[in-house]
């Protein structure tokens, strides 16, 4: 079990972040089976391009750097918050003085894939850090860039929602709610599906709270450079990973409005704009917005600004359609 230690300070100084180098760094761990395998319509549209790359790039270098419990931190830098791009990632990774790179070669790459000619070749060389780097861009290119979109919209959703949490009831029913194995005791924070790591203390600097549609469980960061951080699944990810194969189920919401209203109406379970909305269910912005405006016409929806953006959320009878349907 894990347990954090949490004081008033640590909760003002806690925020959300996204992390497009920790997803990308999950999604090849899972295409090279060391992770949550991936649905198979992913895995047939994303393997051959990857085992492509694993043959033109350096890409099984950046691999054996990843143990089944941790990777190195220099091609998953800590993000600075909720505007996190790529770019950013990859400017940070290409930044690594290659003696802090080999640093952690000396304490991750020690599996049987460290020890094969070619990769041992790429992390000896003087040059390391940047064919590292060139190979995770071409990864990104080839095997995320197109969907991340739709994914860092499921994210940003979540982050929404928790803060609505935060707000209504405060930040030990948000933090039980990410994942359930974990609870709030005590003053702390207590994971239970977790190898035994004993109590961290964040002592004043907050904790960082990172969504992820890859992956499965609750993660921690609990060593600098990293703030202390918990990775947990982003809400909306099971859709992604299982309704995504066979297709939505007909059912009486969908006889009753059609189907491209039904998943708007089903996706509102926390306030989204019609750009969140459009990204994460991969609808035309323009579409989405007349079929919103119908919903709210009908007393399925209801709108409000927040800040900038214009957020739709359910009505009561728009919440009782969607229950009785399942």
């Amino acid at each position: 079990m894990l347990r954090f230690e949490v004081s008033v300070e640590d909760l003002l100084r806690s925020r959300f972040a996204l992390s497009p180098a920790m997803d990308l760094c999950l999604l090849l761990r899972s295409l090279a089976g060391q992770n949550r395998p991936l649905p198979r319509a992913w895995a047939a549209r994303l393997l051959p391009a990857f085992e492509r790359l694993r043959r033109e790039t350096e890409l099984d270098a950046v691999l054996a750097l990843h143990t089944p419990q941790s990777g190195p931190n220099f091609v998953a830098p800590p993000p600075r918050g909720l505007t996190q791009t790529w770019a950013d990632d990859l400017a940070v990774i290409r930044a690594t003085p290659l003696e802090a790179a080999r640093l952690e070669f000396a304490t991750t790459a020690t599996g049987r894939a460290a020890r094969d000619p070619r990769v041992r070749a790429v992390l000896d060389s003087a040059d390391a850090v940047s064919r590292i780097a060139e190979a995770m861009d071409r990864a990104w290119q080839e095997l995320l860039a197109t969907d991340w979109p739709q994914l860092r919209a499921i994210c940003e959703r979540d982050v929404v929602h928790r803060v609505g949490v935060i707000g209504e009831h405060g930040w030990a029913t948000a933090i039980e709610s990410l994942h359930p194995s974990i609870d709030w005791r005590a003053g702390g924070i207590e994971i239970g599906a977790f190898p035994p790591a004993g109590n961290v203390h964040l002592v004043g600097d907050g904790l960082l709270l990172i969504p992820s549609v890859f992956v499965a469980n609750i993660a921690a960061h609990l060593e600098d450079p990293w703030p202390r951080t918990l990775i947990y699944p982003a809400r909306g990810t099971a859709a992604l990973w299982g309704e995504q194969e066979t297709g939505p189920r007909p059912d009486a919401l969908t006889a009753l409005v059609g189907r491209a209203r039904a998943r708007l109406l089903s996706a509102l379970d926390a306030p989204a704009s019609t750009s969140h909305l459009a990204r994460s269910l991969a609808m035309a912005p323009g579409a989405v917005g007349d079929h919103l405006a119908i919903l709210r016409d009908a007393g399925l929806l209801v709108r409000a600004r927040s800040g900038r953006s214009v957020l739709y959320r359910r009505t009561p009878l728009g919440e009782a359609l969607v229950a009785a349907s399942g």
